[in-house]
């Protein structure tokens, strides 16, 4: 069976393997999206004339049927990706009809849209993600929201604290990853089909039609642009998975420190460790440490999508191997968003401990404070207690409730009201944000007749 763009002449089989290269294999997840645009795509050639009602409720029944057999749907190294094989089956099933849908588009603009459509749907499920870890990180944070420990300052005690306060801490981180989500959603929320191989096509498309029947909320305008915004969107979104990941990576890095024997805080659960093959006794934070190491997956992923994609406007084959990156990217956030989701319930606080590392010389700036407050300046006072401290001698004795002020901002109070707000703000937004996706995709598969 000859390729979309195949004419006469036979091509080497060493050639074709090195060119095809693993997408096959990388678009058997857009068939769904191929789907969705190819329908698309056919009710604007039928809205113009290119196609009878016919002809698209035809196309329509196949199109739906390739999905319920997703299953068993495969994708041949001669079909080399999803366009052409999902154009062969129509073209199988309907003959004449399944070959006319090609009419006005490119491989250049069905690989855009295919990516576009899967980068929201996977962007909102990730953002759920996001927002489910924050709830769960929520619930522990309020638990121990009372409970002191060491704030820490270049790895070394500075003043007290609270669990709950350092918990919020990747509560707020969350929720702004869920900010840093949404932008790229908005960057993926534009529709490049009607732009062909870069320079438009000979006939007269509804481009914002077809926008809309696919959910996006705008048309990419400049055709040419729409190449060339390949790689930056896949940059960019992976970017945006990347500061998540950084942040996973933080906490990561928390739990590792504070579930071990020289803190002692908290205890993982026997289900989130392994232990040594040599040293019976040992725990081993394993899910931590992965998700730790997987965080510093991204930036490579960020710097091989940059890189690739630094080339002149127009389509380049060489955007083909950003697919890889992108799709590891997008898979290994969704696997550490689960696992931060899962932590806290994960975790036993050993109370014993936080309260034994809470110590009077941990009031310093307490005390210069009160200084202050008696209308010394802040440096006096604040030598007047270095001085006294250094002069103290034996190990400092733990304070059973040291004093933390109540209002926001102050140790250990994070403002729980303002960050339930947020959470729950970015979390409306992801539900609707779908809802509204899904209606449109929904709408678009269904029969013919019911389509405005």
């Amino acid at each position: 069976m000859k390729k979309l763009w195949q004419t006469t002449a036979p091509l080497d089989a060493a050639v074709e393997a090195y060119t095809v290269g693993e997408d096959p294999a990388l678009d058997a997840r857009l068939l769904r999206c191929e789907v969705l645009g190819s329908l698309a795509h056919a009710c604007g050639l039928a809205r113009i004339g290119v196609l009878t009602p016919g002809q698209l409720e035809d196309l329509r029944r196949e199109l739906v049927a390739l999905l319920s057999s997703a299953a068993g749907f495969t994708i041949s190294r001669e079909q080399e990706d999803v366009h052409t094989a999902v154009e062969q089956a129509l073209t199988r099933a309907l003959g004449e009809t399944g070959a006319r849908i090609h009419a006005g588009r490119s491989r250049n603009d069905q690989v855009q849209a295919d990516l576009r459509l899967h980068l929201k749907d996977r962007l909102l499920e990730l953002h759920a993600q996001a927002g489910a870890a924050a709830a769960a990180w929520q619930a522990f944070a309020e638990r121990f929201r009372d409970r002191t420990i060491p704030g820490y300052s270049h790895l070394q005690r500075a003043m007290p604290t609270t669990l709950g306060h350092w918990a919020a801490s990747h509560v707020e981180a969350l929720v702004e990853g869920q900010a840093t989500l949404r932008r790229a959603y908005e960057e993926a929320d534009s529709c490049p089909l009607g732009s062909a191989a870069g320079y438009g096509v000979m006939l007269p498309l509804d481009r914002a039609y077809v926008a809309k029947l696919l959910g996006f909320s705008r048309v990419q305008r400049n055709t040419l642009r729409v190449q060339s915004s390949r790689p930056r969107l896949e940059a960019a979104v992976v970017a945006a998975l990347a500061l998540v990941a950084r942040d996973l990576g933080v906490l990561a890095w928390d739990l590792s420190l504070y579930s071990s024997a020289e803190f002692g805080f908290l205890k993982l659960d026997d289900s989130f460790t392994t232990g040594s093959s040599l040293m019976p006794q040992k725990k081993n934070p394993d899910v931590a440490e992965l998700t730790r190491a997987r965080a510093a997956l991204f930036p490579g992923w960020v710097s091989q999508l940059l890189a690739i994609g630094a080339l002149p406007s127009g389509y380049h084959r060489d955007y083909q191997l950003t697919k890889g990156p992108l799709f590891a990217a997008l898979d290994e956030a969704g696997r550490m968003l689960d696992m931060a989701a899962r932590l806290p319930g994960s975790l036993r606080v050993r109370e014993d401990r936080c309260a034994a590392a809470v110590t009077e010389d941990l009031l310093a700036t307490h005390e210069a404070v009160a200084l202050v407050r008696e209308g010394r300046p802040f440096r006096d006072a604040y030598r007047a207690v270095a001085e006294r401290a250094r002069a103290r001698t034996g190990d400092p004795k733990p304070v059973a409730a040291p004093p933390l002020p109540d209002y926001a901002g102050a140790p250990g109070r994070p403002d729980w009201k303002a960050l339930s707000a947020d959470r729950t703000r970015a979390s409306a937004w992801s539900r609707g944000e779908r809802r509204r996706l899904d209606a449109a995709w929904g709408a678009l598969l269904a029969p013919t007749r019911r389509r405005r």
